[in-house]
């Protein structure tokens, strides 16, 4: 597993213990229309918070749904569904949070900074 808080170790980091078996959800649509993109998002939102709020974590695999022969090999087509996002849900290993960047603001016409 890669860390992305900081500059690259010089000695490669012990991999990290994760659950043997996944736990994976697709989220799809019957149609393809506006307004089914748009509760699909609205699905997608409410799923990720409340895994949050159970203290699940979350990842899309985005090539999954990207990549033509991911979609076919899993058969979607076959089931006549339109799939938006793959979600995998599970608990990785506790860690300290990604530290943020500071924002150096040098004159007055620059935008305003959110904290």
């Amino acid at each position: 597993m890669r860390d992305f808080t900081g500059p690259l170790p010089a000695l490669r980091l012990p991999a990290l213990r994760f659950e043997r078996h996944a736990q994976v959800a697709l989220l799809w649509t019957a149609r393809d229309r506006r307004e089914d993109r748009l509760r699909a998002g609205q699905a997608l939102q409410r799923v990720l918070l409340t895994a949050t709020l159970h203290g699940v974590r979350t990842s899309l695999p985005h090539q999954a749904m990207e990549w033509p022969g991911l979609r076919a090999a899993a058969g979607l087509a076959r089931h006549r569904c339109h799939p938006h996002v793959l979600i995998r849900f599970g608990y990785g290993p506790d860690g300290r949070r990604t530290p943020r960047a500071r924002v150096r603001v040098t004159g007055r016409d620059e935008p305003a900074r959110h904290r």
